[in-house]
């Protein structure tokens, strides 16, 4: 793959058949016992909030302001568990994404996956695919529960680019040296940043750019059908819940 010394990847849409965030929420709230259409109606508000204007950053801490008050360790609990059904699924992982990632890895390459998702969803991923850095949107945590607030920006735009420059900074290497994979038009500076680029799927802005710099492309990944919902009955939530709590009493 022509030396690369880093190669940065997008997760949802570029090694992913789907958001992670919203496959993970949808589970979660399922496996707190919640109706479908409490789900249902968290997705259509942030939709709507696009659908209107809203920048994506905007979106995307809104979706964070309804984990206040949920337990960081359940959470985690929780993300476990649904990566567990995405895996026996066969269908969460972009196939052309992840051979592009192992042919890097057999090369050599830093991994480092660039995401707007958050450490609980993204964790059981990046530990699946021997990626070497997470960097991402990190939710404020206080006394073990999620605050509804960030610790600083999200993981989107132009964060990204400054990624790649400062991972590339911490291991003596140029962005030159270096190749980044997205999906979306958040993932541009990214893309600009770096001495190659792919573009993964048919986002019509990425194409155009692709277009002008000689960028390589990607097939989108396929949409992945909808993981059956976990079961909730108290005795579970009940022994899970205690789960939990004896992790954060270690």
């Amino acid at each position: 793959m022509n030396g690369y010394r880093t190669a940065f990847f997008d997760v949802d849409g570029t090694l992913t058949t789907a958001p992670s965030m919203f496959r993970f929420l949808r589970h979660y709230l399922a496996a707190l016992g919640n109706p479908p259409h409490e789900y249902t109606s968290r997705r259509r508000e942030l939709k709507a909030m696009n659908q209107v204007g809203c920048p994506r950053t905007v979106t995307n801490r809104a979706y964070f302001a309804h984990l206040e008050g949920a337990f960081a360790a359940e959470v985690s609990f929780r993300a476990e568990d649904w990566f567990r059904d995405e895996l026996r699924s066969g269908t969460f992982f972009h196939e052309h994404g992840v051979a592009a990632l192992r042919r890097h890895q057999d090369d050599g390459a830093r991994i480092v996956l660039v995401s707007g998702s958050f450490p609980a969803v993204l964790d059981p991923i990046a530990e699946h695919l021997g990626a070497d850095e997470v960097w991402c949107t990190e939710p404020d945590i206080a006394w073990g529960r999620y605050t509804g607030r960030l610790t600083r920006p999200p993981m989107l735009a132009e964060a990204k680019a400054e990624v790649v420059r400062a991972v590339a900074a911490r291991h003596r290497t140029t962005p030159a040296e270096c190749i980044a994979y997205g999906d979306h038009m958040s993932d541009l500076p990214m893309l600009r940043a770096v001495g190659s680029a792919v573009v993964v799927g048919g986002d019509k802005v990425l194409r155009t750019h692709a277009r002008i710099h000689g960028w390589s492309l990607l097939p989108a990944a396929p949409v992945p059908p909808a993981l059956d919902l976990p079961q909730w009955h108290s005795d579970r939530h009940t022994a899970a819940h205690d789960e939990v709590k004896e992790v954060e009493s270690v």
